[in-house]
This record gives structure tokens, sequence and C-alpha cells, in this order.
């Protein structure tokens, strides 16, 4: 039997139907934004509630129904084998509420900054970062969100040395924050002629995207520079100063963006950079929080090798969790799902056994 927060469900479902008469009675647009969002966030919860309630009554029936020796034979037998059943349903109700009441963090709605860095391992790093590009694209297209590449630098042999993209929709960085960290390939390269498997290794960095609301810039804080942007030669090469970098001063944090356009490039710049210092503002806070927050899943060191990709054996293994899997073919195609639940289900049971220990 799980203890749960009684009055604080109560409230949950108080609020929830406040909420709901506030919303029908057609208050300003902007009023009714912040309740709706506050609405959704809650509805999944509150509908699990009611469920229970339901449930623990229907219990509470038929075990009364059970007691009482006026109860035929009949109604006696049919109340004997729907009792498991309700009882399992409550079971299964309470820890999906308790999962539902645990802390959220407050970025795990936004939208996300996935930056993939070429690691080591030379041309063949470049190509592996190339692939696990494609992985998030598909896995991105699999969910309904968008995905939009902000700036990239190829391989020489293909692949990518750097690659940003933004990616937007529901729940994006919930779903990929703990992806951040080394990823390890070891399969033969296609440049290989002797067929030995190599091992290379790619960076991934998965940011919450900010508002300006979220992080205050001041102009006396950044350096912009515009430059002409390198190209491949010939009819490729930048002829004008489109390309901007922009260096915030306090931190050493720098952005280069040098696409065609410098008034997108210095809107691009000032998104990733954004990203960054949030990001860097909560690492900060989550390490005064805990101590431990380095040895958890999504710490977020970048330093850390999280995950080996071994082809010839066609398996994938995340070292944080223990997790193998042999479909790697399926994962690189983008289907994530096992990997993420996973690690998400591993995140949930730290947390609440933080709460007992509380």
């Amino acid at each position: 039997m799980i203890n749960l927060p009684r009055d604080r469900m109560d409230q949950v479902v108080k609020r929830f139907d406040m909420l709901e008469a506030q919303m029908a009675a057609g208050p300003a647009p902007d009023a009714y934004v912040k309740m709706a969002a506050e609405y959704s966030d809650i509805q999944e919860l509150v509908a699990r509630i009611r469920a229970l309630r339901a449930a623990e009554r229907e219990q509470v029936d038929l075990e009364a129904m059970l007691g009482d020796k006026g109860t035929d034979a009949e109604m006696r037998a049919l109340a004997e084998a729907d009792l498991p059943a309700v009882k399992t349903r409550i079971e299964a109700l309470q820890q999906e509420i308790q999962i539902l009441l645990l802390p959220k963090d407050a970025a795990d709605e936004r939208n996300a900054i996935l930056e993939i860095r070429a690691g080591t391992g030379g041309d063949e790093a470049a190509l592996f970062a190339g692939d696990l590009y494609r992985m998030y694209e598909r896995y991105a297209a699999s969910k309904g969100w968008r995905f939009e590449v902000v700036s990239a630098s190829d391989g020489d042999m293909g692949g990518f040395k750097e690659i940003i993209a933004s990616v937007s929709g529901k729940g994006v960085f919930a779903h990929l924050k703990f992806e951040s960290g080394v990823h390890r390939v070891q399969r033969v390269p296609a440049t290989e002629a002797q067929g030995r498997i190599h091992t290379s290794a790619a960076t991934v960095a998965v940011l919450p995207e900010a508002e300006e609301v979220d992080i205050e810039i001041r102009a006396e804080d950044i350096r912009i520079d515009t430059m002409r942007a390198s190209g491949s030669g010939g009819q490729h090469v930048n002829t004008t100063d489109s390309a901007v970098r922009i260096t915030h001063l306090p931190t050493g944090i720098m952005v280069v963006q040098a696409e065609k356009s410098q008034h997108q490039n210095r809107a691009r710049a000032m998104q990733i950079l954004r990203a960054r210092l949030y990001d860097l503002e909560r690492s900060r806070a989550d390490e005064e929080r805990s101590e431990s927050r380095k040895s958890q899943v999504g710490s977020g060191d970048r330093s850390e090798r999280i995950r080996t990709y071994n082809f010839p054996q066609g398996r994938l293994t995340d070292h944080r969790i223990n997790l193998t899997l042999y479909k790697l073919e399926r994962v690189m195609e983008g289907d994530l799902d096992d990997v993420v639940g996973a690690l998400i289900a591993d995140h949930q049971s730290k947390l609440l056994a933080d709460m007992k220990e509380a």
C-alpha cells in the first residue's frame, strides 16, 4: 500500500475545478493562456485521482457486500470475482499518482538546443556525429517535433565536425535531457582496409531553450564581431561580412554563426548563447542542491561516457543504468523509446528514493 499525500491531492483537484470555472467565465486572453497551461499541466493527475477515488469507493462497496450476511450467493460470488481486479487497479493508480506528484523539472516542457560534436577518432568521429544527428532527427519526426538545423560544420569525409539543431514540440527537453555526454562507437570504418574495429566518439549536449525573461543579457556584457564566412571556394565563398561571433564577456562563452544572413546569424547566436547561459545557471543551482548530482543520471557532465554503440554485435549499452539492447539498427533509425523510457524510469525511481529518505 502506497502512502499518498491525500491533502495535496485534494488541493490539486480543488485547483483544477477552480481553473475550469474561471476559464468558463471568459477571462482576458493573457490570463486565459496562463490558466489553460496550468489546467493542462494537472489534467492527467486529476484524472488519475478521480479514477482512484472511484476505485476505492468500489472496493468499499464490494467489501461491504461480502461482509453482509444477507448478500445472496450469486452477488457474493460476483463481488469475490471483482474485488481482486479492483485492488490491482487501485495499486496501479496509486503508483501512477505517486509518479505524477514527483517534483518536476521546470524545463521539461521547453524546446531544446541539440549540439553534436565529433570527438576522438578523426573522420570516423565526424561520420558518427552525422549518424547521431540523423538518429535524433528521425526520433523527433516520430514524436511530431520540429527539427531545424541552426548551424553545421561538415566533416572532410562526410558527417559533421559540429552540428547544432533546434528541436521544438511538447516535452522535448524531458525526453532528450539525458542524452548529454560522450557517445562512443565501435565499428569498422568505411576507410579501414584491414577490417579492424575502431573506437571513436562524439559529444552530445542538450540545452533547454531559454526565453529573454529567463536570462538577462546586458549589452555591456557581450561583444559582437562580424566577419567573412569561410567557404569551399569559388561561388560558395561568402563575399560579405555576414558571419557573427558573440562573446559573453563574464563567462567567456563564445557562439559563432556563419550562414548567409547576418540578421539571422545574430538572432540564432543569441538563441544559443541564451540557452548555454540558462544551462549554466541550472547546473550551478543543481550542484548547490545536491552534492551527489554528478552520480545521477542526467548530470549533464559533458565528459562522461554515457553510451556505447557496438555495430559488429548490434548492441547498444547505456552505462549509467546498465541497459543493453540488441537492436542497434532500429535505434539508429530513431527508435529511442526503450532507451529514453528506461532513463526516465530510473530518474523517477531515484526521486522516489530521495523522497522516502527525506
